[in-house]
């Protein structure tokens, strides 16, 4: 589905890559993770991205195996919409008036999640033209194709429009570009008094340099993670400014406890997370930063 610009926007229906970026696409446009597409299918919100709070263990006494099975993929995509809800209510106030932009946005949970919540419209982007397809699909299905879009871009060279949105955010995508060009890029689109957020996994610098996990986690996803230090000089370089700063890395460590059970789901990292975030080379942030 080809999706007609705005008044204002470029036209970038191909988008400029570097050749790591081209592996990034490759590597999306080929991925069909059950724990990415079996959490989804539960209500049609395919999140990207890992969860937060407390988690109900007792699903795993369950003896019944397909009924466990049931249960375990359903309480792991509570707690992942319970993090897309966080961010989501991290951008407003909203209103139904204004529009937000998804960078990195996958197969599109977190903006169909920031619609339902303010009814606002929505503008995701990602470089897989594969995941751009299917979230435009799901828009169609639940009817909201009309306000909540994804187009097939660089997020860090979208063409949209300049100054036209309200609020913006990465979920769990930072660690893909260089962070300069990414803020850069997000302090364009937003309006002045915009909020941007971030939730994010970052190496911890007072530790040290990255951590042999922190390095096992690059290969495995073809990423490249940033110290917690070059957010906030980033930022202050780009226009942003940290207004709220919560560390989420022991909310987290439930969801990964609980992956690591769910045999259907495991893709092998699970210890390697749970590792770095206990001796804590790793940190997961969420950051929030106004557009001056």
């Amino acid at each position: 589905m080809t999706i007609a610009p705005d008044a204002g926007t470029k036209a970038a229906s191909v988008p400029t890559q570097s050749t790591y970026q081209t592996r990034v696409a490759d590597y999306w446009n080929a991925e069909e993770n059950p724990v990415n597409l079996e959490l989804g299918k539960l209500d049609d919100l395919y999140h990207h991205h890992y969860g937060i709070g407390a988690a109900d263990r007792s699903v795993l006494d369950e003896r019944d195996p397909d009924l466990r099975r049931e249960r375990i993929t359903t309480e792991l995509h509570r707690l992942e919409h319970a993090q897309a809800e966080l961010l989501a209510e991290r951008l407003g106030p909203l209103s139904p008036t204004d529009r937000v932009f998804d960078a990195g946005c996958g197969r599109g949970g977190g903006s169909v999640t920031a619609h339902l919540r303010y009814g606002c419209h929505a503008d995701g982007v990602t470089i897989s033209q594969k995941q751009a397809e299917f979230a435009n699909a799901q828009a169609r299905k639940r009817g909201i194709d009309g306000r909540v879009r994804y187009h097939h871009r660089n997020m860090l060279d979208t063409g949209l429009q300049t100054g036209a949105y309200a609020a913006s955010w990465n979920n769990e995508s930072t660690m893909y570009v260089e962070l300069d060009l990414l803020f850069a890029e997000h302090a364009r689109l937003l309006r002045r008094g915009g909020r941007y957020v971030t939730i994010t996994g970052c190496y911890n610098d007072t530790y040290g340099r990255a951590s042999r996990e922190v390095s096992l986690i690059n290969a495995h996803y073809i990423c490249d993670i940033h110290p917690r230090s070059e957010y906030f000089r980033a930022m202050a370089r780009n226009r942003l400014v940290p207004v709220h700063v919560e560390d989420l890395t022991e909310a987290t460590i439930p969801y990964w406890e609980l992956r690591r059970e769910a045999e259907h789901l495991v893709t092998g990292i699970e210890d390697t997370f749970l590792n770095a975030y206990r001796n804590g080379s790793f940190q997961y942030l969420l950051i929030a930063a106004d557009r001056v």
